[in-house]
């Protein structure tokens, strides 16, 4: 520890001792903290660290309508009702989606957060605060959470990455308005490794995984022997000390020289029963549909192997216009079939991939979070559709050690604020954390040896969740 970062926590350790004791002069006894938002709060205690061991994020990008999903309001008037109906759940008390009634089946095994709530009505200020928990600022780009964890797992608790990168999106990570999410300030072994095409889809490959023939193992060696060579050559005319061969490039060689990490992605390892439950539909080749259910069977597959952090981007849900089309696969489709309607799809590979973790005895080590950037304005515009709202929006989590059948917080009579229990991306980010057995109050270093919480000051757990 450097002498300047021992003088901090010295100050901080003398500081919460004193603060302990101004109770007996009655005064107040909690420190309070600068939060990002300006506001000063105090600091929350030290949340209790979950088990988990990994994390499937699945993204819904565009916005998702809390209304046609977590948080129907049937007794709203209809411009805010909107044309879907709400159904009860195992949970009783609690309706959702007439659209997800799988979901429905098993509430009892998820929680549900209806009072997420945020400033940022515009989609790259709206991804960047939820994916990393700090709102955006021009001074320093933020690393999304599967960066983070990716990073602690590696550098912080030392722990055995094998061959699979740590941070995987499938099929790529959400890229919105030209922003930047990715690994921020963090090393580049953090960054998401992107699959680059929909295992849904036939003649799925991964990007730089299955090469050609024409390029062989052979051929990636030399030039694996080569560049290291290069690396050496500089490094003898380098003061700079550290390793002589690039660590990224050997990862990614033992990448694709291996067996085990291709059949990994190889969903036709999976029984068609199986993959039938989550979804499945080869037609998903036409407009911009894509399958989440089969997203979100290879989630499962890697994290069985190890991998530390999943995000299945599952594209779509900035429906400015007929909210019809949530429930159908798109407009003018001939064939249509529902088969990759954006909310029964969700349905199915969300209930499928719960119910598949907890018959392999993996839920409770698995993490599986729901989550998107903003919900959509409670009253229906004049082309049929919601257009974007961050006041107060949705999002569930399961496995992991969550207890299933809650519900955190809730909207008001039309789901247009936040009525009670505000949630914050930041806290939602130091809870993943915690479950995760992160300590949401860790620093990491910037390149230039600045320090940074994972989670912002100000945040604190879903006590509820913990």
């Amino acid at each position: 520890m450097s002498r300047e970062r021992k003088q901090r926590f010295d100050r901080r350790e003398f500081l919460r001792h004193s603060a302990a004791g101004l109770g007996g002069l009655g005064l107040a006894t909690n420190l309070f903290a600068q939060t990002d938002s300006g506001l000063l709060l105090p600091t929350a205690p030290t949340p209790r660290l979950g088990k988990a061991k990994s994390c499937i994020l699945i993204w819904l990008d565009g916005g998702a309508s809390h209304l046609e999903t977590f948080d129907p309001k049937p007794n709203a008037p209809a411009e805010v009702r909107g044309p879907f109906g709400s159904i009860e759940t195992k949970v009783p008390g609690i309706r959702i989606s007439e659209h997800m009634p799988r979901t429905a089946a098993m509430l009892d095994k998820v929680a549900v957060v209806r009072s997420m709530t945020s400033p940022f009505g515009v989609h790259n200020f709206g991804v960047q605060y939820v994916m990393t928990g700090h709102k955006p600022t021009p001074a320093l780009e933020y690393a999304t959470i599967g960066s983070v964890v990716a990073h602690v797992r590696s550098t912080v608790q030392k722990r055995d990455l094998g061959v699979l990168p740590a941070n995987i999106a499938i099929p790529d990570l959400v890229s919105r308005d030209r922003a930047t999410i990715g690994r921020g300030f963090l090393p580049a072994a953090t960054s998401p490794f992107a699959l680059g095409s929909d295992p849904g889809r036939r003649g799925f490959q991964v990007r730089d995984l299955d090469s050609p023939d024409s390029f062989g193992n052979k051929r990636s060696e030399r030039r694996r022997n080569f560049a290291n060579a290069l690396d050496r050559f500089h490094g003898k005319n380098d003061a700079t000390p550290g390793p002589k061969t690039d660590v990224d490039l050997e990862r990614a060689y033992a990448l694709i020289a291996s067996e085990q990490a291709k059949r990994a992605f190889d969903l036709s390892a999976e029984k068609p029963a199986l993959r039938q439950r989550y979804g499945i539909d080869h037609r998903a080749n036409v407009h911009d549909a894509n399958n989440i259910g089969q997203q979100c069977l290879m989630a499962r597959r890697l994290v069985e192997r190890g991998v530390a952090f999943v995000t299945v981007n599952n594209t779509g849900w900035d429906n400015h216009f007929n909210l019809e089309t949530y429930n159908n696969r798109h407009p003018g489709d001939p064939n249509d079939e529902g088969t990759s309607a954006l909310i029964p799809g969700f349905d199915r590979a969300f209930s499928g991939l719960i119910q598949d973790l907890e018959e392999r005895g993996m839920l409770d080590e698995t993490l599986v979070v729901v989550m998107t950037e903003f919900g959509r304005t409670p009253k229906i515009n004049s082309i049929g559709g919601r257009d974007h709202w961050p006041n107060c929006f949705s999002a569930a989590l399961a496995g992991g050690g969550v207890p299933g059948g809650t519900v955190v917080g809730a909207s008001d009579e039309l789901g247009e604020f936040v009525d009670s229990r505000p949630v914050t991306p930041s806290d939602m980010a130091a809870t993943i954390y915690s479950l995760l057995g992160i300590d949401p109050e860790l620093e990491v270093q910037t390149a230039d040896g600045q320090p940074i919480r994972i989670a912002p000051i100000g945040s604190a757990p879903i006590k509820e969740l913990i």
